[in-house]
């Protein structure tokens, strides 16, 4: 008889309960499921359901990740140039079907239906989660916009993806009240079309000239090493020159920041942060996971290739800049050069202050795409 090491053990039992938990949700939707009756599926005390996951809310947000993570596995992905859109309008018009195949079919149950979809209606009733949501779409519309400003004209297209997003979401909300309302084709076309708005995108925060400057330093730099980046799936290189953000989730707004203060050929890498992973943690990575399955079908991985998307939940990264006391407003930046952190700033603009640091004239030119 093999035996089962402690971790393998825990394995199993995370896998039976999100197993058993995806059966309960896809028969009684969130709000009408128990964790009572997920234990019983899986042959499992409420206790080990708990000791795994903290609440229902968490376990339904780590059973839609796993969907999206599954679904994510052999799925085909933008192959190089110049089979990749090349206009904003075939961009949005790809992301948009690709998007789209989330919509509950005809013969779906409401709850089936629901868990397809990957609703959070019901879920986040509270103000933090709501919070919280506002700003990830705020990230993932700069992911999108980093995407579609790899076509010409290389313009910034903030606001435009903004605004996709949210028609496909609101044609999500409506597809789970009003299933089979709405052609995915038409709303695929609509995307296409709304590129050729003219949005006067710019980026002009008020807030830049009254930044408090970053303090120069010269620290050691002992970056951890086993981070993965959400964007390309490959371990990233946090020890590599550059700009380090370190965002609450309550401030993923600023990643826009970050991208567009950085000085040519650096690297950006922006590190969420979280004292709750079980609950926040797993939004923000369902959220991010989702998109970026969507975005990686339809461009190539080059578009991002400046950029660097760490969910470190356990904080190695903010330890390593010697950070505490984490919470969803924690927005903090530091800049590396040849191995050592050689500027820090906290706060508001943190990001604008560390990477203008030391430049000749005070202030740092803007990203082309403003």
């Amino acid at each position: 008889m093999v035996r089962l090491t402690r971790v393998q053990q825990q394995e199993r039992t995370r896998t039976s309960v999100l197993a058993a938990a995806r059966e309960e949700f896809t028969e009684h939707g969130y709000a009408l499921a128990k964790v009572d009756r997920i234990a019983e599926r899986a042959e499992l005390t409420r206790g080990a359901v708990y000791s795994n996951f903290p609440s229902k809310r968490a376990l339904y947000l780590a059973v839609l990740i796993d969907m999206v993570e599954s679904a994510a596995v052999g799925a085909p992905t933008s192959p190089t140039s110049p089979t990749s859109p090349t206009s904003p309008a075939d961009a949005l018009g790809a992301f948009a079907r690709t998007w789209l195949e989330r919509l509950p079919l005809v013969g779906d149950t409401a709850s089936g239906g629901r868990l397809h979809l990957r609703s959070l209606v019901g879920v986040l009733d509270d103000e933090h989660g709501r919070t919280v949501l506002a700003q990830v779409v705020r990230l993932e519309a700069l992911l999108l916009a980093i995407a579609l400003e790899s076509c010409e004209p290389p313009v910034r297209r903030v606001r435009l993806a903004e605004l996709v997003l949210t028609l496909l979401d609101g044609s999500g909300h409506l597809a789970e009240s009003a299933p089979g309302f709405g052609d995915p084709f038409d709303l695929a076309r609509a995307c296409e079309h709304l590129a050729g708005i003219d949005l006067a995108d710019t980026w002009t925060p008020s807030y830049l000239p009254y930044v408090a400057p970053a303090r120069p330093c010269g620290d050691a730099w002992d970056p951890p090493t086993e981070l993965a980046d959400q964007i390309s799936g490959d371990r990233v290189d946090v020890g590599a020159d550059g700009l380090i953000a370190v965002l609450g989730a309550g401030r993923l707004a600023a990643a826009e920041e970050a991208v567009r203060s950085a000085r040519p050929g650096d690297q950006v890498t922006v590190v969420v942060v979280t004292n709750d992973p079980a609950e926040t943690g797993r939004l923000v990575r369902l959220r991010i996971t989702d998109l970026l399955g969507c975005l990686r079908r339809v461009f190539a991985p080059g578009v991002w290739q400046r950029v660097r998307l760490v969910l470190d939940d356990g904080s190695l990264t903010a330890s390593a800049i010697g950070l505490t006391d984490l919470d969803d407003e924690t927005e903090s930046a530091v800049r590396v050069r040849g191995g050592a952190i050689v500027a820090r700033a906290h706060g508001r603009g943190a990001a604008y202050a560390a990477s203008t640091a030391g430049a000749s004239n005070g202030t740092q030119t803007r990203d082309a795409r403003t």
